[in-house]
């Protein structure tokens, strides 16, 4: 059946000016999240209680970041990409995430040690107690098992996740740094800071 041309209606929906909408920012046991300058949380990002982020970081949509049951540190420069979680176990394990860091769409990111310029690839998981040194990507997919300790210089893929090969200087600079200071410039376009 073919509808008439009139059976379809244009409807404009005009959206809320800049700081009416908010993400969801709650305390928790006592703990509210603090932030650094110039984060940007999307209107539908979760980030709750033992929290503590630094500056130019992003938070964006559907993505969950839970210090209810035990501390989460983020540095500088990190992304926490849609769909991402980010959570901890209660009285076992905290999260601590260095500077520069992707967490990408749908990883899941639980009770671990990430240090600086990391990629977590979309839908990775990384389980308690693992320690990523610096300057590393976890491919797209993989799942580090409790306990897994990545090496710096190391490439991550699979299930269970295995070192695959050493990241390149040329695909450290393309990707890990690449991804970090371009979630920086997209942020701003929904803060309106710059273009």
């Amino acid at each position: 059946m073919v509808l008439p041309k009139q059976a379809f209606k244009l409807k404009i929906i005009k959206t809320e000016p800049p700081g009416r909408n908010m993400a969801l920012i709650k305390s928790c046991r006592g703990n509210t999240p603090v932030f650094g300058s110039n984060c940007y949380l999307a209107e539908n990002a979760t980030v709750v209680g033992d929290v503590v982020m630094g500056d130019q970081c992003s938070v964006w949509f559907n993505a969950v970041v839970r210090g209810d049951v035990n501390s989460i540190r983020i540095g500088n420069q990190v992304n926490i990409q849609d769909g991402a979680v980010l959570h901890c176990t209660f009285e076992k394990t905290t999260l601590t995430i260095g500077n520069s860091v992707s967490i990408g769409h749908n990883a899941l990111v639980h009770g671990c040690r990430i240090d600086d310029f990391v990629l977590v690839g979309m839908g990775a998981i990384v389980m308690d107690n693992c320690h990523i040194e610096s300057n590393c990507i976890i491919a797209a997919g993989a799942v580090l098992l409790e306990g897994t300790q990545v090496e710096s210089w190391s490439i991550y893929a699979g299930v269970p996740a295995k070192k695959v090969k050493t990241l390149s200087p040329e695909l450290f600079a393309g990707e890990v740094e690449r991804i970090s200071k371009n979630y920086v410039r997209y942020a701003s376009w929904f803060t309106n800071e710059e273009s």
